[in-house]
C-alpha cells in the first residue's frame, strides 16, 4: 500500500495527516476552516486519495499558518510515499471547468520543486478562508513534495468556483502522475 502518516507540531499548528494514494476518495477530520475542509474533501474525492486529518491551529490569528502548514505536511506525505519515482507515471495534467470558471494544472513529480501560480481572485475571502492562501497552500505543497507545479485560472467570476476548480484539477493531475508504471525512471538521463 502507498500510504503514510506525518506528524508536525510547531508553536502555531499541530497536524497529523494520514494519506493513502490508493484509497477511495475519503476525507476525515477538519482543519477548523469550513471552506478549506470542502477543498480537501474535493481533493480527496477527485484524486481517489484517502486523507485523515487531526489538526489544531492558531485560527484566532487567521488561517495562514494552518493552511500553509497543511500544505507542508501534505507535500511531505507525497514525497515520502513517492520516494521511488521510477514506479510512477511522473507527469500529469488536467483542465477542469466549474460553471463559469476554468482551471488548468500540469505537474511533474521530479524532485525539483517549483510553482507557477497564475490565478486572480476578486474577494479577500471565501468563508473563513483567505483566497490568497490558495497559492500559499500549493507553494508549500510543491516545495515539500518536490513537485514542479503549474496552476492557472484563465477566467472565472466566482472565487469559490475558481478555487474549487484549482483543487480538483490538481487532484486529477496528481492522480495521473502517481499512476503505477513499470520500466524504471521516466527520464532520458535514467535518474531524477
Amino acid at each position: 500500500m502507498r500510504e503514510c502518516t506525518i506528524h508536525r507540531k510547531t508553536n502555531e499548528t499541530d497536524i497529523t495527516l494520514s494519506l493513502n494514494l490508493d484509497g477511495s476518495g475519503n476525507f476525515a477530520g477538519t482543519s477548523g476552516i469550513g471552506f478549506f475542509d470542502h477543498m480537501l474533501h474535493a481533493f480527496a474525492v477527485h484524486g481517489g486519495f484517502d486523507l485523515a486529518l487531526t489538526m489544531a491551529g492558531d485560527l484566532e490569528v487567521d488561517c495562514h499558518h494552518s493552511v500553509e502548514d497543511l500544505g507542508i505536511v501534505l507535500g511531505q506525505a507525497f514525497a515520502q510515499i513517492l520516494s521511488d519515482k521510477g514506479a510512477i507515471a511522473r507527469y500529469g495534467s488536467f483542465v477542469l471547468p466549474m460553471d463559469e470558471a476554468l482551471a488548468f494544472c500540469a505537474l511533474d513529480i521530479s524532485g525539483r520543486a517549483f510553482l507557477v501560480f497564475d490565478c486572480v481572485f476578486q474577494n479577500p475571502q471565501v468563508g473563513a478562508f483567505d483566497c490568497c492562501m490558495t497559492g500559499e497552500f500549493f507553494r508549500a505543497f510543491a516545495m515539500n513534495g518536490g513537485i514542479t507545479l503549474h496552476i492557472k485560472v484563465p477566467y472565472g467570476e466566482n472565487d469559490h468556483h475558481k478555487i474549487e476548480a484549482v483543487f480538483k484539477a490538481a487532484a486529477h493531475a496528481l492522480k495521473a502522475a502517481v499512476t503505477p508504471r513499470e520500466g524504471g525512471v521516466l527520464s532520458s538521463k535514467g535518474v531524477l
